[in-house]
């Protein structure tokens, strides 16, 4: 009898009643600027974001102090004068992805992302191609987009202007153990 309770739970996961979102703290956004004066990179791996399959939903929050630069004058700048981040302490996301992911069966899943991306105090709608892996044991997913800072309101002064590209390239992963 028991045997027969052990199988009826193993069954009940597999169709998806035990699913629970998966939940990382150690997620990663990076930014990188081009331009002929300068560049500018910048990391963050204490990215909060959480996925559920079974409701196809993802989010992640960030704290815009969190990031780091090579140079220590543009970490100031970025967090003073830029993203103001003592007004706006950090970035978020909330959508949903298109595409079925199998976490059973290693793979790559190519899905398109779409939801709200807040940053600086401003809301906008984004839809973003991304690829969920599934690997040994493992979900990892990767999206790389561009952004423009004056989308959400953040103002380049005149004389820093040629030194950040009007479009800022954006990377994010996330790992999340499915085991």
């Amino acid at each position: 009898m028991k045997t027969f309770y052990i199988l009826i739970a193993v069954l009940l996961c597999n169709i998806g009643l035990c699913a629970q979102p998966l939940i990382t703290r150690n997620g990663y956004i990076g930014f990188f600027s081009k331009t002929p004066f300068e560049d500018i990179k910048a990391e963050n791996s204490q990215v909060v974001a959480a996925i559920d399959l079974q409701k196809k939903t993802m989010a992640f929050t960030a704290l815009l102090k969190s990031f780091l630069f090579r140079k220590e004058l543009m970490q100031q700048h970025f967090n003073e004068n830029y993203v103001e981040s003592d007004k706006y302490p950090k970035t978020s996301f909330y959508g949903s992805f298109s595409g079925d992911v199998n976490p059973q069966k290693e793979g790559q899943y190519p899905v398109q992302v779409k939801g709200k991306l807040t940053l600086h105090g401003v809301t906008r709608e984004v839809a973003i191609p991304a690829v969920i892996v599934v690997q040994k044991g493992k979900l990892s997913g990767t999206a790389n987009f561009q952004l423009e800072p004056g989308d959400f309101n953040i103002k380049i002064p005149a004389v820093v202007r040629d030194k950040i590209a009007e479009r800022i390239d954006v990377n994010v992963k996330t790992e999340y153990s499915i085991n």
